[in-house]
């Protein structure tokens, strides 16, 4: 099953280095986290995206690596995300291998429509509601657009975009698989119950469901 809560570890956010931050999330049962560091050398990511792995996958936590398939491969890293901009998910399944996931961030139908033709392991959809955390975010699409792309794969959906502890319900509700939090576990006074509290709505969504 796709775990529930997504953690993005972006370091201009993180109050403690973020390894440590990674370290208490792992620690409140958080099995996805990806580091977005997009102001910084490739040396200084490379550094970083290896230290999380090292000290996260021995616990089986998976580490995503924003941007950068090339060093994802070089860390040993648990996948890569890409955005529009970035390398074709294709070329960066290519690089990283088979036994790496592969996502992509969608920001409108069409673009869905082509990453689901994709290899992609999971496809991000988004900004749902509006975001500070983003430089120069792409338009909103709102709960009613994960509605309408639920129905169009399988693929796991990963809902991101100013989510909160107060609306990851409704986000659940409407077909996101899981929900990408940067802000508001970032900035919590107690992130790692923050991250409790996201899994333990998931785990209950779910159980309605089944």
């Amino acid at each position: 099953m796709f775990p529930a809560l997504y953690a993005i570890l972006d370091p201009s956010f993180t109050p403690v280095p973020p390894v440590e931050f990674a370290l208490k999330l792992a620690d409140a049962g958080v099995e996805l986290i990806q580091l977005r560091d997009k102001h910084v050398t490739a040396r200084k990511i490379h550094d970083e995206a290896s230290e999380l792995v090292v000290r996260l996958s021995p616990r089986g936590v998976r580490v995503i690596v924003n941007d950068r398939p090339d060093i994802a491969a070089m860390v040993g890293a648990g996948g890569v995300h890409v955005g529009q901009e970035d390398l074709p998910v294709e070329e960066a399944r290519r690089i990283c291998g088979p036994s790496c996931w592969v996502g992509i961030s969608t920001h409108n139908i069409e673009q869905f429509r082509e990453a689901a033709l994709t290899s992609a392991d999971y496809i991000a959809v988004g900004p749902i509601f509006p975001t500070a955390a983003k430089e120069n975010p792409d338009p909103v699409v709102g709960i009613d657009f994960v509605r309408a792309v639920r129905r169009l794969t399988p693929k796991p959906i990963v809902a991101i975009g100013g989510i909160t502890v107060e609306s990851a319900a409704v986000v659940f509700r409407a077909g996101a698989d899981s929900v990408a939090v940067i802000r508001d576990l970032l900035s919590a006074p107690n992130p790692v119950g923050r991250a409790r509290e996201y899994l333990e709505i998931a785990r209950c969504l779910r159980a309605e469901r089944a």
